[in-house]
């Protein structure tokens, strides 16, 4: 749990509500229905992307090899296997790792999943192909090699032995896929769906819905219990809501500030159920270095101490799912600043005038008093454009002029990924608490494809090596306080917002799924199941007898 002294609004506690009906056996039938708050994915290709978009779309269409527990979601360590037999012990010091591969795994065109579909799904993560974006490409630079060595095994070699290995490979976005389509184009997967996973795709409308149906042949026994699922694209927070309170959707599983949320349970009540969770979750803004006059760290310094985030949290936490004070790692960790420490980091000073007059001075000094800039948004209400309009807000306090240039979110990616801006919103998600990890998006450009400030940095890439390789936990938190004051403060490479706060509602005939403090694990809805008939969106269809999904019938 978090610190009381970060908490705002409503606390950081992990409140899972109990299922309406919690003791009645799980249900098959029926179609879930649910919100996704994007206008599209920018692709289908979860090993490219870094977006919730991509994950509510099609999580549900594919398998990992590894994945946290889903019925044990919250936990930060609960990692078993999915493609894999049983989870293995590591030989060789640590280094090595062999995973035997069930046998019974088709994907949805009937052919066989193998080894060597893991193997080379692991590596095109790993060590992608020129040519081919993979943001998490940094978060296997401890594995040396990956390989099938039979139909039904993958080892992988690593360079040195590290606790970050087995939940870097247990990230939601490690999707399976098909070799023979990698080996014909390593971009398909980008614009095509072809998994192994608890549904098979069926319809894909741009801008308004995702269809999948129940897999017959899923190899988690009597899985899924869903008939189907259709996810209805909105990225409008009012749409959503009004289509959970109408019944039009039962959810939407990113979440929702206690404001809403409260209007919900008010309109509603126990029709909705509410899950609760901290939430690994961030946003700031990417300052590009590469444009003048942001290359001047002065500049950069200015844009970062110019924000109030003691002052504004409990305000911003009552309309946002922006809510918990934080440096770049999750605030629950052990290995995230105490108050004290991170009190004497730029933009988190107590006094928040004295912040601002220097701030002043630095922009005189480098001669960019009253600068005028766009900051370029995501069209995703929560919590984007509450961020821009605080940003914004923030910045005019040290005079300087800011408009918001808000975007769909393919041409927001694209602009990330492309450096044509000078300052963007953009933040880092994750699917498993793994603070070391985590803070890979701020290493050099050379070395995180997820670097949109477009810098280098030998100093800070030296004070990382030092602590992935580090065991001790005392050594390796003071190498933590000493990246996030190098990324932070001396070099203001990004401008850090808050924490966020997860609140998901779900119509009451809703049951079989648990929040954690990710929204992109357990969204594969296999454990989904609703109480028909009383279900309003499910269509819900008659009971089907267990024996007849485990047969396909």
């Amino acid at each position: 749990m978090a610190p009381a002294f970060w908490a705002a609004g409503l606390g950081v506690a992990l409140v899972a509500a109990a299922p309406a009906i919690a003791d009645e056996a799980p249900k098959y039938g029926g179609i879930l229905t649910y919100m996704i708050p994007a206008d599209s994915p920018p692709s289908f290709d979860a090993q490219r992307e870094e977006t919730y978009a991509t994950i509510h779309s099609a999580a549900p269409f594919y398998s990992v090899l590894i994945r946290i527990n889903p019925d044990n979601p919250e936990s930060t360590t609960d990692i078993v296997c999915d493609l894999c037999t049983e989870m293995p012990q590591s030989t060789d010091g640590g280094t090595t790792y062999t995973f035997k591969i069930r046998d019974d795994v088709e994907f949805h065109n009937g052919d066989k999943l193998t080894a060597e579909d893991v193997a080379a799904s692991l590596n095109k993560i790993a060590f992608p192909p020129e040519g081919v974006v993979s943001p998490r490409s940094a978060t296997f630079m401890m594995v040396d090699k990956i390989a099938a060595t039979d139909p039904q095994t993958v080892v992988i070699h690593l360079k040195f032995a590290t606790s970050a290995f087995l939940p870097a490979l247990a990230d939601p976005y490690n999707w399976i896929y098909q070799k023979k389509f990698l080996d014909k184009d390593p971009h398909w997967y980008e614009h095509n769906i072809m998994g192994s996973g608890p549904f098979v795709f069926e319809e894909f409308q741009t801008g308004q819905l995702i269809k999948g149906k129940r897999n017959p042949h899923y190899y988690h026994q009597g899985l899924p219990y869903l008939d189907g699922f259709v996810g209805i694209y909105a990225p409008k927070q009012a749409v959503q809501l009004d289509a959970i309170r109408a019944d039009r959707a039962a959810t939407e599983f990113r979440g929702y500030p206690p404001s809403a949320i409260d209007q919900l349970k008010q309109e509603l009540g126990d029709k909705i159920v509410v899950q609760r969770s901290d939430w690994n979750c961030t946003l700031g803004a990417w300052i590009n270095h590469q444009r003048k006059p942001f290359d001047d760290v002065r500049v950069r310094r200015a844009l970062v101490l110019a924000l109030d985030h003691w002052g504004s949290a409990p305000a911003l936490s009552r309309i946002s799912l922006m809510h918990t004070v934080g440096s770049l790692v999750f605030p629950g960790s052990p290995l995230a600043p105490d108050k004290d420490q991170l009190s004497t980091i730029a933009g988190f000073w107590p006094d928040i005038e004295k912040s601002r007059a220097e701030a002043r001075r630095l922009l005189k000094e480098a001669g960019a008093e009253g600068l005028s800039f766009e900051l370029v948004n995501r069209d995703v209400d929560q919590p984007y454009k509450y961020l821009g309009i605080w940003l914004i807000d923030q910045w005019s306090k040290i005079g300087l002029h800011v408009t918001q240039n808000v975007v769909p979110t393919g041409p927001w990616f694209a602009a990330l990924r492309g450096g044509d801006f000078s300052v963007s919103t953009g933040g880092s998600c994750h699917g498993i608490v793994n603070p070391v990890l985590d803070v890979q998006p701020w290493l050099p450009r050379s070395v995180s494809e997820s670097n949109y400030g477009y810098y280098e940095d030998p100093k800070e890439l030296d004070i990382y090596e030092k602590m992935l390789h580090e065991t001790d936990l005392v050594k390796q938190r003071a190498l933590m306080l000493q990246y996030n004051e190098r990324v932070l403060d001396e070099e203001a490479h990004y401008i850090h917002s808050f924490w966020w706060n997860r609140l998901v509602p779900l119509r009451s005939y809703v049951h079989g799924w648990k929040i954690g403090p990710s929204h992109y694990s357990n969204q594969d809805l296999e454990t989904i199941w609703l109480s028909v008939p009383e279900c309003g969106t499910c269509s819900a269809h008659p009971t089907m007898e267990k024996a007849e999904v485990e047969t396909g019938k």
